[in-house]
């Protein structure tokens, strides 16, 4: 790729993977009408290292906090477990359905759009809800709750349903505010993304080579400065306007891309090196 691509894909990452407004269908939708070919889709997981590194530099004064206070602190001790544990539905169906999800829902575009229509429908009619509220502090989240978000969270796996869109949803529905819903979602990212970035380049690395380590390089400090950004805003945007932003916004892109897909003919996502 060229370099204004890379950088291209790697602020579209760092901007939307941590809105829920998925940031994997807004690359492959990306790299689909301006055919880019990326085998084995590798780059639009290995940048996801910026976004990582985003959440441990705008956080790390708390995470320090929370590592020291471990050894006697069980409030401290319980919060990192439920991340934890909210962890290992993604981590265990991610792992099974690997091959599946690169091969087969990476590649149909279609769904992606549709997914991005559907769950932005779901956003807007849960931002709407008059939800009973149990939890406004993440770190408050019992362990019950977080294994349940975790498992939200696997729907995801699906390109376009967005996987912080997913753990909000499903954590509103459990009973959390929306704030703590999505400082959650920015926690349970780094053990998510950190073991999907690992699995991946365990996978591919043998057909990586020196101009795809470069790309990925650029495409994750590019990532990494954008969402820092967001990092640091969303929080106080969602308290004070909700999600309802981002379900529009899911439904116009996928809509367009729906309707731009069916006046060209061209629904395959088919990865052809030329």
């Amino acid at each position: 790729m060229p370099i204004w691509e890379v950088i291209l894909l790697g602020l579209i990452e760092g901007l939307t993977e941590f809105l829920p407004v998925s940031s994997t269908g807004h690359l492959l939708l990306t790299e689909h009408f301006l055919d880019i070919c990326n085998p084995g889709k590798s780059f639009e997981v290995l940048i996801q290292l910026g976004a990582i590194l985003a959440i441990l530099s705008v956080y790390s004064v708390k995470l320090t906090r929370v590592a020291l206070a471990m050894p006697h602190d069980a409030r401290a001790r319980r919060f990192v477990a439920s991340v934890l544990l909210a962890f290992l539905p993604a981590a265990f169906i991610g792992a099974l359905a690997h091959d599946f999800i690169k091969t087969v829902l990476f590649e149909t575009p279609m769904l992606i759009a549709s997914m991005l229509v559907i769950g932005g429908v779901v956003l807007l009619i849960v931002d709407r809800m008059k939800l009973s509220v149990r939890y406004t502090d993440a770190m408050d989240f019992p362990p019950s709750l977080a294994f349940k978000i975790g498992v939200m969270q696997c729907f995801a796996m699906i390109p376009g349903v967005s996987r912080s869109g997913a753990t909000i949803v499903g954590a509103m529905l459990l009973g959390t505010d929306k704030r703590s819903a999505a400082e959650f979602s920015f926690f349970l990212a780094m053990p998510t993304m950190a073991g999907a970035f690992a699995f991946d380049l365990y996978k591919n690395s043998a057909i990586l080579n020196t101009a795809d380590v470069t790309n990925i390089v650029i495409g994750f400090i590019t990532a990494f400065i954008a969402a820092v950004f967001v990092v640091k805003h969303l929080l106080d945007y969602v308290s004070r306007h909700g999600f309802a932003l981002f379900g529009w916004w899911r439904i116009i892109v996928g809509s367009a891309a729906i309707i731009a897909m069916l006046a060209m003919g061209d629904t395959s996502g088919s990865c052809v090196v030329h």
